[in-house]
């Protein structure tokens, strides 16, 4: 059952404006950096995602350079990147106008690289603009995924790709990285804060040659949240000074939720699926689930010494394959609190939830044969409540939902799955072991509903059938003599 929910009415909630304690006893004891002379210019590069306040980031300081009599040159590259493409902004200041020749930053004459988005900081055309042991940059961890993820099925930022580029071309302890977007959100209570927690932390290490007096100047002549992105560009400077601190103050004031916490141990891994399953549906199918795992992590301990792997992939996959999203499970993970708790903490007013959902048992389908979307006002709520009830029918005659087809072909491959888990199990040795842990990972790519799922679900069982057949039938082995 497919959905996606829309808010109408009421508003996002402003962003916290409680004020910590210890962020004014803290930011007034820190020293004042040494800023960079400006008797030769210097070029900073702002890299990020329009929409994000990145030319808001870049005019901050140009104006602030300027209240201060530099001279400054600011030239915003955003072409037809518009919101959420790149953007990236060049800054010159200098002491006299005449001192600045060409507005845009040459090759290797960057002295300093702001990193709203690390994508866009380690783009060719950035990247050719650094210099080792010239350039210094402070970059956001943040992952911000790109459009390549909506036509990437396996798409995944290759941060430490992307740090590696960034390092090799700024120099060896050249480039800091922080996870700004988060701090602004758990500090501030929005994340639009990072430009201003990166220019803040920037600031700190010496990087930035205006004041903050006339920075701040800047930030009430641009007139918007002019208290929020002055504490930003605060929690910067203590980040840069003293992170123990600043990751303390954000984990008291947003705690991570246990679901976006990793597990750190097999046993946890297991224990938290297992529970999870028992919410589903009930113990003895969390049962079902576990006895599955500690057959398949016996068969690794006893056959292939030493090896790990095979007992993670079918605690993940079987897990995947057993909380299959249907009609009973929207409802629960609607109606359990959790989904309505992030409303309340995300809108403010009198906002209306309106759910858009494919029930497979309606039938709908357009002229493509893709199950149609309907809308159901916030009344669905108390009927999915009502049904998440019935989720003890999963499974029986009962079940009006078990007879549909996508329903049919879900159950059905968690009992293939749980068939060649025990043929693995069963014939594993150090040899075959690698392409076990392939076999057992088969369900990760069987994703979506409805026509894409089954499209996943045909290409995956035609890779799992060859792999099957290399594990039954393995090439010989050539003498060690050969």
């Amino acid at each position: 059952c497919p959905s996606f929910v829309t808010v109408e009415g009421g508003h996002l909630k402003h962003p916290s404006t409680d004020k910590d304690d210890m962020f004014a006893v803290r930011l007034s004891s820190l020293p004042v950096p040494e800023l960079p002379e400006t008797r030769k210019p210097y070029a900073i590069v702002l890299a990020g995602i329009g929409g994000t306040g990145v030319v808001t980031a870049s005019s901050i300081l140009a104006v602030a350079a300027y209240l201060e009599g530099k001279a400054v040159s600011q030239l915003d590259l955003t072409g037809m990147a518009q919101k959420f493409g790149s953007v990236t902004s060049h800054v010159w200041i200098a002491d006299t106008q005449s001192d600045i020749g060409s507005t845009q930053i040459a090759e290797a004459d960057a002295d300093l690289v702001l990193g709203p988005d690390i994508l866009t900081a380690a783009s060719p055309q950035n990247i050719a603009l650094y210099r080792p042991g010239k350039t210094r940059a402070v970059i956001n961890g943040y992952e911000q995924m790109t459009g390549d993820f909506t036509r990437k099925e396996d798409f995944a930022l290759p941060r430490d790709a992307l740090m590696h580029d960034l390092t090799v071309s700024c120099g060896d302890g050249n480039v800091a990285a922080l996870d700004a977007t988060r701090l602004s959100a758990a500090l501030l209570g929005d994340a639009i804060g990072a430009n201003m927690i990166l220019l803040g932390y920037a600031f700190q290490s010496g990087l930035v040659p205006v004041s903050e007096a006339a920075l701040f100047k800047a930030i009430d002549f641009n007139g918007v949240a002019r208290s929020f992105n002055k504490d930003a560009f605060g929690w910067g400077r203590l980040a840069a000074a003293d992170p123990d601190f600043v990751e303390s103050r954000a984990a008291a004031r947003h705690p991570p939720a246990d679901s976006r916490r990793l597990s750190e141990t097999f046993a946890d891994m297991v224990a938290r699926r297992a529970d999870d399953l028992t919410r589903y549906h009930n113990a003895a199918y969390s049962e079902r689930y576990r006895k599955l795992v500690r057959r398949a992590e016996k068969a690794e301990i006893s056959r292939t010494s030493g090896r790990a792997g095979f007992k993670e992939a079918v605690a993940r996959y079987a897990y995947k394959l057993m909380a299959f999203k249907d009609e009973y499970e929207v409802a629960r993970l609607y109606t359990d609190g959790t989904f309505l708790a992030g409303i309340r903490s995300q809108f403010e007013g009198a906002p209306r939830l309106v759910l858009h959902l494919a029930p497979p048992i309606l039938g709908e389908k357009d002229e493509h044969g893709v199950a149609k979307k309907r809308a159901f006002g916030p009344w669905m709520l108390r009927t999915m409540s009502l049904l998440a009830r019935f989720r003890r029918l999963r499974f029986t005659p009962f079940d009006p939902f078990g007879y549909t087809a996508e329903r049919k072909m879900e159950r059905r491959l968690i009992a293939e799955y749980e068939d060649i888990i025990g043929e693995l199990c069963a014939n594993l040795d150090q040899e075959n072991f690698d392409l076990a842990v392939e076999i057992a990972s088969i369900p990760e790519a069987i994703r979506g509903f409805g026509h894409i799922k089954e499209r996943h679900r045909a290409d995956a069982k035609s890779r799992e059938a060859e792999l099957l057949r290399r594990f039954r039938s393995p090439a010989p082995r050539r003498d060690a003599a050969e």
